[in-house]
């Protein structure tokens, strides 16, 4: 309970319970860090130890009132929830001013209004402008928490309004235990865990949905038998990922992995690979590389990621993309 029945991110929780046990809430929070960190479940036991009936002490929520039950399945009367309707789609400006004909009004059965708005990274321009309103305008019973990969994707004068807090992997062993003690084989646990980069959100996606770890195998065959192909065999392969913007996303983030790991290992770098199941590979592919050659495509497919994000053409993208891979 201590921990706000959170995996990790202990100082974050020592911080905010702090805030809240002795009145000094701030207005406005970004949580960031990458998808599956726990960032939507930190912002939800904050709402929960805002406004808990039977807190079991100064900043510590029961979890078991109606209040902590209901913000829990997000489905409380003073929490709002505003995001894109898909994961990598646009936040619009609709969404934030429908909240604010609502922020002003007085909370219906709590202490504070809680407004939490995810993966605000994916925000357009005028939603980001709106949402700059809010915050400056916000009433004492409001609390904003937002949560983005990275708070430079955000405009400046947005976080210079909110207190961040940075959210860091955890541990191989950490995830590794959870899963463990979850029923998951140690073998297996493990490997998720490397896979998952220490997010132990997306450690338990991957339990229960089989599918990812299929997706994620045939992405990574796609790729080994795309390094030494014909250009042909590329623009076709192209055509093919640029017609679904998700599944390209999606597509790159695993390979964008994969050459962080053959990064690392033209380095030398002690780091644990996130890949562990395709260690011969990287090695391999590291034995054949130089550093500025590795560095190039991890460059590469960050670059397309943000372009895309921008809605550069996705099928030009790909190819581009898919050009550059060196031939090993």
């Amino acid at each position: 309970m201590d921990n706000w029945n959170l995996l990790g991110h202990e100082w974050a929780v020592d911080m905010l319970r702090q805030h809240v046990a002795r009145n000094e809430i701030r207005h406005a929070y970004l949580f960031s860090g990458a998808p599956g960190l726990g960032k939507r479940t930190l912002a939800l036991r904050l709402a929960q130890a805002l406004n808990c009936e039977k807190p079991i002490g100064a900043g510590i929520p029961c979890f078991t009132c109606r209040t902590c039950k209901q913000i829990d399945s997000m489905a409380h009367p003073d929490l709002s929830v505003i995001q894109a309707e898909t994961e990598g789609g646009t936040l619009k400006v609709d969404q934030i001013r429908e909240l604010q004909r609502t922020i002003n009004l007085r909370p219906y059965q709590s202490q504070h209004r809680v407004s939490l708005f995810l993966r605000f990274h994916e925000a357009n321009d005028n939603a980001a402008n709106a949402l700059l309103k809010t915050l400056e305008e916000a009433p004492s019973h409001a609390v904003l928490i937002l949560t983005a990969e990275s708070p430079e994707q955000l405009l400046p004068t947005i976080n210079s309004r909110c207190e961040i807090l940075r959210l860091r992997p955890l541990p191989i062993e950490a995830v590794t235990s959870d899963l463990m003690q979850k029923g998951i084989e140690e073998e297996q646990a493990r490997l998720l865990a490397h896979i998952s980069g220490g997010r132990p959100g997306f450690a338990r996606k991957l339990v229960d949905d089989v599918s990812l770890l299929e997706k994620r195998e045939e992405r990574l065959n796609d790729l080994q038998t795309l390094l030494p192909a014909p250009r042909v065999e590329k623009f076709s392969y192209a055509d093919k990922l640029s017609k679904d913007k998700d599944v390209m996303r999606q597509t790159i983030l695993v390979w964008l992995s994969y050459w962080r790991d053959v990064m690392l290992r033209v380095a030398g770098a002690e780091t644990a690979l996130i890949n562990i199941d395709r260690n011969m590979e990287i090695e391999f592919l590291a034995g054949r590389l130089d550093l500025p050659s590795a560095r190039k495509v991890v460059s590469n497919l960050e670059n397309t990621l943000e372009k895309m994000d921008r809605n550069v053409n996705s099928r030009l993208l790909a190819e581009v993309l898919l050009l550059d891979l060196p031939k090993v």
